[in-house]
């Protein structure tokens, strides 16, 4: 069992700054990848950014420049700069435990609300 903890959403003005944590909890010793997805309204679902063992960093295009993804042990930390309104979204962890070589179960936090408004 896996517990995703997040913190540091909240309102911030464009051109502003936020920084994301999400810090697992329980069997966390095989997790291999973790990192954000956001779903704004009116808006699909999409990946923001992903740190992965043995892959490296992912980022969306939409984000790409502006987010840095970091992880140490058991948190992933997303520093969100230069903020538009279109980063508006609820912000959601995600994990990927591996439980062998042929199997891995997916975690999700409960999301944190990012608002980017004058």
């Amino acid at each position: 069992q896996v517990q995703l903890a997040e913190s540091g959403g909240g309102l911030v003005q464009p051109g502003g700054s936020l920084t994301l944590s999400c810090v697992a909890s329980g069997n966390t010793f095989a997790l291999t990848e973790m990192g954000w997805y956001r779903q704004g309204p009116g808006k699909q679902r999409e990946r923001v950014a992903e740190i992965t063992v043995g892959r490296g960093t992912y980022y969306a295009a939409s984000v790409q420049g502006r987010f840095i993804i970091s992880r140490d042990q058991n948190t992933v930390t997303l520093k969100m700069t230069d903020l538009k309104s279109e980063d508006t979204a609820v912000y959601v962890c995600n994990a990927w435990g591996r439980a062998s070589d042929y199997e891995e179960f997916e975690f999700w936090g409960q999301g944190t609300q990012v608002t980017v408004s004058n």
